[in-house]
């Protein structure tokens, strides 16, 4: 395997539609107002955050148990920007729609201004053949309370393109995350 340039990012969003939508150049600001950047980057594309959260909440005393998941232990807000508690979790999606060719592997991580403020985004490698919005999982790590903003950049995702196509994609083992839309929690 090997990383993808940004070149090859764009000719693959302009020919295939691989991200949706998709800017090909590193946006900075928005009407003159600061922004954390999104958009293709140096060997990969920086994705942003959906204006759709949940949060983690203990106040039901639910457990959180991937086999059998408490919608009660999550409060659903949409707004421009979410305040994580400390030491606390959200979730959200992306505001792209990925479409992984079968032989790319994705890697996500997240962005340096973020990871400086306490704030961790784990997302799981978007598989060859995986298509769909990224659900993001984003960690408070401070003892303090943490401001995502909506519309702005969160990770960047770097991709990597095998020299042939997988055994067995995601979507050729009808994957469970597949063509999601919506936010997906836990599936067995």
């Amino acid at each position: 395997m090997s990383i993808c340039s940004d070149k090859w990012i764009i000719e693959k969003c302009r020919q295939e539609k691989m991200i949706e939508p998709f800017v090909d150049s590193q946006v900075r600001s928005d009407n003159g107002k600061k922004i954390i950047s999104y958009g293709v980057s140096s060997y990969g594309y920086d994705i942003r955050v959906s204006n759709k959260f949940e949060i983690f909440t203990n106040v039901y005393g639910s457990i959180v148990d991937p086999k059998h998941f408490d919608m009660k232990s999550l409060v659903q807000i949409e707004d421009d920007f979410c305040i994580i508690p400390p030491n606390s979790f959200v979730l959200a999606m992306t505001m792209e729609y990925f479409r992984i060719p079968e032989n790319v592997l994705t890697i996500c991580v997240g962005k340096s201004t973020y990871a400086r403020c306490g704030i961790i985004v784990n997302v799981t490698p978007f598989e060859p053949g995986w298509e769909g919005y990224a659900v993001l999982e984003i960690s408070n790590t401070t003892p303090l309370p943490a401001k995502i903003y909506a519309g702005e950049g969160i990770a960047q995702v770097l991709f990597f393109e095998g020299k042939e196509r997988c055994l067995q994609s995601y979507a050729d083992r009808n994957g469970k995350y597949q063509k999601q839309s919506t936010m997906t929690l836990p599936l067995l």
